[in-house]
């Protein structure tokens, strides 16, 4: 049974594509709210400007994203890729500093989504070179 590499890797880009539409929404548009959670927040004192940036931020790179859904080359996938996981693999080393501010429960509950945050699009890149690249297909058939 033969896998279609494409319609993997556009499902996957789309489910990380949610998250951070999301998220970003979430905490751009109800910054306190997004606070309260106690992974976010870490019982740390509210800082909306934190907030709004990072809702931002999570915006900024869903724009990357689109891109990889809507023309899903192996060059445009391996970019969003990249860039969320440069993000994503920051924003685990940054939390697995600060578990201090966590019960257990929490901490380890935050690690593991945090972890698996690195571990879909590392999977995902790994895909990509089984993605045939119609944009370099079609430059090498044109006179």
């Amino acid at each position: 049974m033969s896998v279609n590499v494409r319609a993997v890797l556009r499902g996957g880009v789309v489910f990380l594509l949610a998250t951070q539409l999301v998220i970003g929404c979430w905490a751009l548009l109800f910054p306190r709210a997004f606070f309260a959670i106690p992974w976010v927040g870490m019982r740390m004192d509210y800082n909306e400007h934190l907030m709004l940036d990072y809702g931002a931020q999570s915006l900024a790179l869903s724009v990357v994203l689109v891109a990889a859904v809507v023309v899903t080359t192996r060059f445009l996938v391996r970019i969003a890729l990249g860039s969320y996981l440069v993000f994503a693999v920051a924003h685990l080393v940054i939390h697995a500093r600060l578990l201090h501010h966590l019960t257990p429960v929490e901490g380890t509950g935050l690690m593991i989504a945090l972890a698996t945050a690195v571990v879909i699009p590392t999977v995902l890149l790994v895909l990509t070179p089984r993605l045939a690249d119609e944009t370099g297909a079609r430059a090498q058939t044109e006179p």
